[in-house]
């Protein structure tokens, strides 16, 4: 698991929301060349600095909770059947002094927090809310200082099904904010400042389908820095999507993360990813890796990749390191989703450290030492052992084996540099399409150039009808393919018809 990059050498319900409107230009083409309509103004969840209260009063046959008695809370649900609404009166709440003392929930309990109602785990308490019930409610409850571990979260650290979590906020714990289980609900919370993620949306065993994540401001996250403490381990950023069959993210205000905004790493199905505002994230606004079928598309993406981007290429790194970035990932119509390509389309990116990236480590598939998704294979061969010599050589294992960025259709965007705001002079208005030349290991049927010449020119890749200003450059095949929008709407590579490029906006 993890961001895949480089490796050269080894070639290795309505919602109450307070609304920040975002207005974006309406996108026009020079003379006889067609538009690329995007959004002229979207809006997004400001709900940290606005959250929605809770009933003041306690609704008719509510368990009220006592913030002066420690456990309360914990108590009254251990005491209490399934399927009742606790209201937490004002006040900071308190679990028993010990690490391990939270609340376990039972099957459709509510939890409603009232008018500065907060759980507080006074950097002791491991976990909030855990167990296995499922659809449980928490609603209108602050829920801070815990100190969940590394990978694991403070709600829902059991990743139970069909939780709901609104008008919630969750912030300053340890590890993630939150987990996430099938048909889990995240509305018009703030998951602000926690120390790796403001959601892990991972489950031990099996797949989560039907996720939604609605309206949210998700900011601050991985304070804890983590990518620095362990260097390559892909476990930081707003929110991270595992093996999660399913999901629709939209509307959210996601910004200032330490990291990705949003990265979907590993076996993800099925995304629909729109009218999202993702901004001034240290990393990339969105990873979507090693992963299949989505529709991303109506969100404005702005300011994004600084941090990183400009630390690469002070380093003198030269890979395009991306805003929007497509690493092993495709459609692919023998997995059931709502598409069967990745479609972006009809966003707005407007100074971000570079564009959009596909690319492709031909180094890393099924069985491969170098691949740092833990052991996992594609959702096409189940069994890992089965990608070995001489099979994988030959049809099907030879496709089937590798996590393919494939059938990725990008359209009717408008991307927007102006190198005095990003304050960079190379290396940061960049498309690319690339792979590396495959060496490794010596067993592996991907050597040589032969998913460079894939990804570039087989695989059906294709940017067409969008709008750039700015001093926009592209990568094709390989890091050393650095072409000028005429060569990259030239043979062989033929992308970009229909697009127009302009110097600087005219308006």
């Amino acid at each position: 698991m993890g961001i895949e990059r480089r490796h050269w050498a080894l070639a290795a319900a309505p919602l109450a929301l307070a609304l920040l409107s975002v207005t974006g230009c309406d996108s026009t083409s020079d003379a006889g060349a067609k538009p690329a309509p995007v959004p002229s103004s979207t809006s997004v969840a400001r709900v940290c600095a606005e959250p929605a209260a809770g009933p003041a009063k306690a609704p008719a046959g509510a368990v009220a909770v006592d913030p002066a008695v420690a456990g309360d809370l914990a108590a009254k649900t251990k005491s209490s059947p399934p399927n009742t609404t606790f209201w937490l009166r004002p006040g900071k709440h308190r679990l028993a002094p010990d690490r391990y003392a939270q609340v376990v929930p039972k099957e459709g309990n509510r939890y409603l927090g009232a008018p500065g109602a907060v759980l507080d785990g006074r950097k002791t308490n491991q976990y909030a809310f855990g167990g296995t019930a499922r659809d449980v409610t928490i609603r209108y409850l602050t829920v801070q200082g815990f100190v969940a571990p590394h990978d694991e979260g403070v709600v829902n650290h059991d990743s139970a099904d069909g939780w709901v979590i609104e008008h919630a906020t969750i912030q300053n714990n340890s590890g993630a904010g939150l987990m996430a289980g099938a048909r889990q609900r995240v509305r018009a919370s703030c998951l602000r400042g926690n120390g790796q993620y403001g959601m892990n949306a991972y489950k031990g065993e099996g797949r989560i389908s039907g996720l939604v994540v609605e309206g949210n401001e998700i900011t601050g996250n991985n304070t804890g820095d983590w990518e620095r403490r362990r260097k390559g381990c892909g476990c930081t950023g707003g929110v991270k999507f595992w093996a999660v069959d399913g999901a629709d993210v939209r509307g959210n205000w996601v910004h200032d993360n330490r990291g990705a905004g949003l990265w979907a790493d590993t076996n993800n199905n099925d995304f629909r990813i729109e009218d999202n505002v993702l901004e001034g994230n240290d990393g990339a606004a969105l990873i979507y890796e090693t992963s299949y079928n989505a529709v991303i598309r109506k969100n404005t993406i702005r300011r994004n990749n600084w941090a990183e981007g400009r630390k690469a290429a002070d380093r003198g790194d030269n890979f395009p390191f991306a805003t929007v970035y497509v690493s092993e990932s495709g459609g692919e119509p023998r997995i059931r989703a709502r598409t069967d390509k990745i479609e972006i389309s009809r966003n707005v990116l407007e100074n971000n450290w570079s564009g959009i990236t596909l690319w492709e480590n031909a180094d890393r598939f099924c069985n491969s030492p170098a691949n740092t998704s833990s052991g996992d294979c594609t959702l096409l061969v189940r069994d890992t052992d089965r990608c070995a010599r001489p099979a994988i050589a030959t049809a099907p294992l030879y496709a089937d084996c590798r996590w393919k960025t494939q059938r990725v259709d990008i359209h009717h965007n408008r991307f927007v540099l102006d190198t005095s705001v990003v304050r960079c002079t190379a290396e940061c208005g960049r498309m690319a399409v690339l792979a590396n030349y495959g060496t490794y290991p010596d067993w592996s049927p991907y050597q040589g150039e032969r998913v460079a010449e894939a990804i570039t020119r087989k695989q059906h890749n294709r940017w067409h009808d969008n709008v750039y200003i700015g001093p926009w450059t592209f990568v094709a095949h390989d890091p050393s393919r650095e072409l000028d929008s005429g060569q990259w709407q030239g043979t062989p590579y033929q992308q970009d018809a229909g697009s127009t490029f302009r110097a600087q906006d005219g308006g």
